[in-house]
């Protein structure tokens, strides 16, 4: 076994340009640690993270941690700001290449158009190549668009070049949430979180403002150079500072590493589960899983059309300001740009009380031992519900040139307040309640969302000249208010929804059999020396998943933060932690499946049977198929068949590895029971059939019988 520090427990340090150079990170421990296997094709040395490994980006210390925070937030918000600070310039445009007001439009919806794309590509690649290839790439396309756009030398290569640059440079929107899904455990996750989810919404509101100024001063192409110089210094600084964050593929770097320089056979745990993954299987998957969850689970497509109308409605003021304040009030397009000052200081109080609002969330994921309802996360979306349409409607109204142009800046505020409170309630209730579907709830919301970025704009023009200021302000104003009870309604009655959708009540049967089997583990886990719970505790061991859906089905106050995806059968985890080696023969394994394991809260089993009718789908519900599930970083230890089973609540990677397999599964389940049902009702017409000719066979020999009784 290696050395290794075990008074101090820090991990053996790396150099950080090190670590951005070098993916495996190869020290003398690593070298020396004693894997599983023997080193052969047959049986190869399993690669797993050693004792305070320090390539396991849980391990980063916080400095560093808060440090890519920021950096992944901040090339995010870069991004949003693209999309935005073209609306500076677009008078200019105009003017310079004789197009109308809707087609100069184009540069704006075109770009957030590529938001819906960008995901459904980058989400696998990351799958792939990892986070940090991923980053360099595409800020660099990024980068070079932008600069392309400014020497544009006609509208529709201007176009082209901001779709392109929307495309390629959304991989942020994605990916970030990743790197800090990879550092961060649970229990520290949400506050993380809160502050990363201001990005997306921040930058649209400062585009404006810089691109107004910019445009009116410089001229449009000086908008797009900025842009370019913006995003430009992003990329050089995350290429030197940002490492690869992703554990399967730093793991399986390392064991590529390994088996050069000892010439023995090295792979990690996720290669060995799952085999090599071709390209097209993984696209093949990442495209069509989103739509089969949008148009399949009502949870997700409703508050996905929620979502979709709040950010339908900020790309909606790109367009919708201009008019109110420099067309109605004769501001020049800087000083008009200045009117989304009060968007982003609501904004910022969403973040402020995001943060103060994580201490309600961590008192009920304590009280549910760390498996919280979904639920729980819906009370941010139930305040910012009520804060956006008051916003909207007071904007609306306050429109006059008679008031005051304060006062309806001011209402900016809550409409800013409630939309980034409605993202993170939504964003994290669809996280909890779909954990091993997680990416692919999210892409399906990014692409819808993305889509009514790109409309609304379109038509803001047309439906403020026909409609006029107020009342054309007041349709998504009356369109926040119509989706008001959806958070409302599914904090009290989400339970029982999710157990009548097939995908959410696998993911909930999941969490349930592992909460019922980390209970059972309790008891024989006291038994463990102390020597493991410091293990542990030095690993971040304690850390607890945070998709906590313990609830009792019949009640909605839960909530949940960051864990989507509901897989099928769990299996091993395919990146275990540093512990897991030394210690995986502590743990007794269960004797029976997962799917077996008794359900710790009998009252959803009683909910489940009766709401269970003889169709197949219901029982589908009932006793979903279960994919193999896989975890990269062990940090909570489970009992499962054959083994011991380790989840750490990330979803990203539950997703990424393992619900491929479940829509593979679960169709190759429905085709098993048709061919089985079909003959299954052969065979009964065939035993029936049997049947009728033995009893007819009967009544003729007693008749016959009975005749020749007669006859003597």
């Amino acid at each position: 076994m290696a050395d290794k520090d075990v008074e101090s427990g820090k991990p053996t340090p790396i150099n950080h340009f090190r670590q951005v150079l070098d993916q495996s990170g190869i020290t003398p421990d690593v070298e020396k640690w004693q894997y599983d296997g023997s080193g052969t094709e047959d049986d190869p040395y399993v690669v797993v993270w050693i004792d305070n490994d320090p390539r396991n980006p849980m391990l980063y210390g916080e400095i560093k941690k808060w440090s890519l925070t920021m950096l992944v937030a901040l090339a995010t918000l870069a991004v949003a700001f693209v999309s935005s600070a073209y609306s500076g310039g677009t008078r200019e445009i105009i003017a310079e290449f004789g197009c109308s007001q809707e087609v100069a439009t184009l540069g704006v919806s075109l770009f957030v158009l590529g938001f819906a794309i960008g995901p459904l590509l980058w989400a696998p690649m990351s799958e792939l190549f990892g986070r940090q290839y991923l980053f360099f790439g595409t800020y660099a396309g990024l980068t070079a668009f932008n600069a392309g756009a400014a020497g544009s030398q006609n509208i529709w290569t201007l176009i082209i070049q901001r779709f392109l640059a929307g495309a390629i440079g959304s991989s942020p929107l994605t990916n970030a949430g990743g790197v800090i899904a990879d550092m961060f455990a649970s229990r520290e996750r949400g506050l993380a979180m809160s502050l990363f989810a201001a990005a997306p919404f921040m930058g649209p509101v400062i585009g404006p403002i810089v691109g107004g100024f910019v445009g009116q001063t410089v001229g449009w192409r000086w908008v797009q150079g900025v842009m370019a110089i913006f995003t430009g210094v992003l990329w050089i600084a995350g290429t030197i500072l940002l490492p690869e964050t992703y554990p399967p593929v730093i793991l399986r770097k390392r064991a590529q590493k390994l088996s050069k320089m000892t010439g023995k056979v090295y792979k990690s745990k996720g290669e060995i589960q799952n085999g090599s993954t071709s390209i097209a299987e993984v696209f093949k998957t990442s495209l069509s899983r989103p739509w089969i969850l949008l148009f399949k689970e009502p949870i997700v497509l409703l508050l996905s059309i929620y979502m979709a109308i709040i950010y339908g409605t900020l790309y909606m003021c790109f367009g919708a300001f201009p008019i109110v304040y420099q067309q109605g009030r004769g501001w020049s397009p800087g000083i008009g740009g200045l009117a989304f000052l009060g968007v982003a200081v609501g904004m910022l109080l969403a973040v402020g009380y995001a943060i103060w609002d994580n201490k309600r969330y961590v008192g009920i994921s304590d009280k549910h031992k760390g498996f919280a309802p979904p639920e729980a996360r819906l009370p941010l979306c139930m305040v910012g519900s009520i804060a956006v349409p008051i916003g909207l409607f007071w904007f609306a109204w306050t429109n006059y040139p008679s008031i005051h142009w304060i006062v309806s800046i001011m209402a900016g505020a809550p409409f800013g307040f409630g939309m980034v409170l409605i993202f993170l309630g939504i964003m994290n209730y669809l996280i909890d309640a779909y954990t091993i579907f997680a990416a692919s709830v999210l892409a399906a919301n990014s692409v819808l969302r993305s889509l009514f970025g790109a409309a609304f704009p379109l038509f803001t023009r047309q439906m403020y000249a026909n409609l006029g200021i107020h009342w054309a302000s007041s349709v998504p104003a009356f369109l926040a208010l119509a989706c008001v009870p959806f958070p409302f309604l599914f904090y009290k009655y989400g339970a029982k929804v999710r157990v009548n959708c097939k995908y959410a009540a696998q993911s909930d049967k999941f969490m349930r059999d592992m909460a019922g089997q980390q209970s059972k583990s309790g008891g024989s886990s006291s038994a463990s020396s102390d020597d493991e719970a410091e293990v542990d505790e030095a690993e971040g061991g304690k850390q607890m998943p945070q998709i906590e859906k313990m609830k009792e089905a019949g009640g909605g106050g839960g909530e949940g933060y960051d864990t989507t995806e509901t897989s099928t059968d769990l299996e091993k985890s395919d990146f275990s932690s540093s512990e897991q080696k030394p210690q995986k023969q502590k743990t007794a394994p269960s004797s029976r499946p997962i799917e077996e394991v008794e359900d710790p809260l009998p009252r959803r089993e009683s909910l489940i049977s009766s709401s269970s009718a003889t169709t197949e789908d219901d029982n589908e519900r009932d006793e979903p198929t279960f994919a193999p599930i896989t975890s990269t970083r062990s940090r909570t230890r489970i009992p499962a068949a054959g083994g011991t089973t380790y989840y750490n609540g990330n979803p990203f990677d539950l997703d990424r590895v393992n619900t491929r397999e479940s829509f593979k599964n679960s169709a190759t389940k429905d085709a098993k029971d048709a061919k089985e049902g079909k003959e299954r009702s052969r065979s009964n017409s065939l035993v029936g059939g049997m049947t009728t000719t033995r009893s007819r066979g009967t009544s003729r020999a007693g008749s016959m019988g009975s005749r020749k009784s007669k006859k003597g």
